[in-house]
């Protein structure tokens, strides 16, 4: 278990992130035409998973388009955008805001990947969302650098997230 804040209220998460050098988890999210998106679908390619509670929130949706502004520059980079939003919101959202160099992905069916990667908050106001969480994977499929933002209303470092690259 891990230990967060919001709003400065101390809340939990399920565990730790995949360790530094470890193989990311595999996992099956859902894209916004309700087709699946694997993580062996981006082989080869290096990964910036941008993962918060949900995109209907300021901060949330500050990092989504802060990272759409900085994938645009990025060679053999996607940048994934994971919450537990409907796949509908999410579309919404980037439609709004013409978001359109990140993939959003949603983890609304079974919450698999929030387990997997150990980032479920399990009490508090937004107890079973996912915590603002940055993982960087490399072309290998190897874990080079996590963060789990301390304070949820709090922005991620994302010049570390992208020197990670």
């Amino acid at each position: 278990m891990s230990t967060i804040t919001l709003k400065g209220n101390e809340i939990h998460t399920s565990g730790q992130l995949p360790a530094i050098g470890s193989t990311a988890p595999e996992f099956t999210l859902v894209k916004g035409d309700l087709s699946e998106a694997k993580l062996a679908d981006f082989a080869g390619q290096k990964l910036i998973l941008n993962i918060f509670p949900s995109v209907d929130t300021g901060t949330c949706a500050t990092s989504v388009r802060t990272f759409n502004e900085k994938a645009a520059k990025l060679d053999n980079t996607k940048v994934l955008c994971i919450s537990r939003d409907l796949p509908f919101a999410q579309g919404r959202f980037c439609g709004a805001e013409g978001i359109e160099n990140v993939v959003m992905l949603s983890d609304f069916r079974d919450g698999a990947f929030g387990k997997s990667y150990n980032l479920d908050i399990i009490d508090g106001p937004l107890q079973g969302l996912h915590s603002r969480s940055i993982v960087v994977v490399d072309e290998s499929g190897k874990v080079v650098y996590t963060e789990q933002v301390a304070e949820t209303t709090e922005e991620p470092n994302y010049e570390q997230a992208l020197a990670a690259l």
